[in-house]
């Protein structure tokens, strides 16, 4: 490699110079990015949302059932017996707010990601990264955090389909009620979206330069999946207490997360913090590897229409 060898996060490009081929001094092995001499804002942010979408729908449909018995396994107390109904449960309803909700996040997080690289040295990208990764589960949660209100509260039984839901918890609860848990979910998703998204991308940089390559989709799907399952693994309890105050409802059985950390503590142990956590690991495992495989695919189909569309 020469000393004009760069590479940047995953999005960006990775370019080797070529003395053999003056007028290609830069290669691009980066099929997800066209370069421009000035940054497209729009063009990457409809590219991400686009992406987002395609991605967040396909991880959501094809792993809720796995999702459903976690979030019931967190939610029993005791030694009551979770019940394997009904796993789709929520799954339309849920789908609607996943959609935009990913499409926000993506569409936050690579515009956000590509002007901090421009500004960090190259030594400092990770900074970027979890700042990037921050700010779009900050603006998504918007989305998410009724999104999973519902979804938690179908998954347990508490109600039949998502109109019900959405009618019933602000007929008792008020429009406050949808954000439920809403200070949990944070301090749960801004450090699980930044470290999640940081280990992605420092892991696709550390493979572009030792392969000397773009990557493959196998490749971005399995380091997608490793990223995914140490995030879920270290987040659990964080996870725990976000469904806890997201199901309680009416019932207020907790008055915020020290309450609810103060209380499972109590009543239930220290290793209620870790339940649930076999089909979180592997549902966001699994739901890595799709995400980022998918997501990566879409952001290439995409790049690859823009020259036409310029045109």
């Amino acid at each position: 490699m020469s000393r004009n060898a760069k590479t940047e996060s995953a999005g960006n490009t990775l370019r080797f110079s070529t003395s053999n081929c003056p007028e290609k001094e830069y290669m691009s092995v980066a099929a997800d990015t066209i370069q421009h001499k000035s940054f497209d804002f729009l063009g990457v942010l409809y590219e991400s949302a686009v992406a987002g979408a395609a991605a967040g729908a396909v991880v959501e449909t094809a792993l809720y059932p796995i999702d459903t018995i976690k979030t019931r396994l967190q939610a029993v107390r005791g030694g009551a017996q979770i019940i394997l109904k009904g796993l789709y449960s929520g799954l339309a309803g849920n789908l609607a707010g996943v959609i935009p909700a990913s499409a926000l996040f993506i569409g936050v997080y690579e515009p956000t990601k590509q002007k901090l690289l421009k500004i960090f040295p190259e030594n400092f990208s990770a900074i970027a990264h979890l700042a990037a990764g921050a700010a779009g589960g900050a603006a998504s949660s918007i989305v998410r955090v009724p999104t999973e209100v519902v979804k938690q509260r179908i998954q347990t039984g508490q109600f039949a389909s998502a109109p019900d839901a959405v009618r019933l918890i602000v007929a008792k609860e008020g429009f406050r009620g949808l954000y439920a848990g809403y200070g949990s979910f944070l301090l749960r998703d801004l450090p699980f979206d930044a470290i999640q998204f940081c280990i992605y991308e420092q892991l696709r940089i550390g493979y572009k330069l030792a392969a000397r390559r773009d990557l493959s989709d196998p490749e971005n799907a399995i380091i997608g999946a490793f990223a995914g399952a140490i995030t879920g693994t270290v987040t659990t309890p964080l996870d725990v207490i976000k469904t806890r105050l997201m199901i309680q409802g009416s019932a207020k059985q907790y008055t915020g997360i020290c309450h609810c950390v103060n209380t499972i503590l109590r009543e239930e142990g220290s290793s209620a913090f870790f339940r649930g956590m076999g089909p979180r690991v592997l549902w966001i495992g699994i739901g890595g590897s799709i995400f980022f495989g998918v997501l990566e695919k879409t952001k290439q189909l995409l790049a690859h229409k823009r020259p036409l569309a310029d045109n």
